[in-house]
């Protein structure tokens, strides 16, 4: 396997990220992928035996469920978590609760606690903002996501699905700040789908960020 650099953390992740946006099957997701316990199991044990060791979910896949699925895996492979690098997101609801969305502190917050019991860890390595809140001010969310990772519950975060110009803003604030700025991100990409090309990955290129 090969392995690059995230960026400048000094960190080794493995050139192929294993996604489990197909683990559970719930909601609007059953159209995707429905693998339940003993296929997560297996599909994470082949990706660890292979030298993966960057892992890619969402609170928001499944609801919860994904997550759910590869904490045990983990657990039932009896793989050391200190081995991997696990990603997860916060933005999309988890529920009809009005205040469960977003990237309000209140929900940062409670979804971060969540995605830890669901996954059985003690930190994330990676949490990325899963989009764009519009009614909450980038100021508001770099200062939220410096505070988590001042907890302990994460280590680093990242981004998906802003602007260019929104993503430099947020890491100006940050850099002004003294706060944790973002050190990944994540967008849509392929022969089909060329536009973030345009802005997106000039600005990744300035800021010296890594992209998925």
């Amino acid at each position: 396997m090969k392995y690059n650099l995230l960026g400048n953390t000094g960190l080794l992740v493995s050139d192929l990220c294993f996604g489990t946006m197909t683990f559970g099957g719930e909601g609007m997701w059953k159209a995707i992928g429905q693998q339940q316990q003993e296929e997560t199991d297996e599909l994470i044990k082949m990706a660890h035996d292979a030298g993966i060791n960057f892992i890619d979910t969402a609170n928001v896949y499944s609801y919860g469920k994904s997550e759910q699925l590869l904490g045990n895996s983990i657990k039932n492979l009896g793989i050391d978590p200190n081995q991997l690098f696990i990603a997860t997101k916060v933005r999309g609801a988890m529920s009809e609760d009005p205040n469960d969305q977003g990237l309000s502190r209140h929900h940062i917050f409670n979804s971060v606690e969540q995605s830890l019991q669901r996954l059985q860890l003690d930190h994330i390595d990676l949490l990325y903002v899963h989009g764009v809140d519009p009614i909450v001010p980038v100021r508001e969310i770099m200062k939220s996501l410096n505070d988590v990772v001042d907890s302990g519950m994460v280590r680093y975060v990242g981004v998906c699905n802003w602007p260019a110009w929104m993503v430099a803003k947020a890491q100006e604030i940050a850099r002004s700040e003294g706060w944790h700025e973002f050190k990944a991100l994540q967008y849509y990409y392929s022969l089909a789908a060329r536009d973030i090309e345009e802005e997106l990955i000039p600005m990744a290129e300035t800021e010296d960020l890594p992209l998925m």
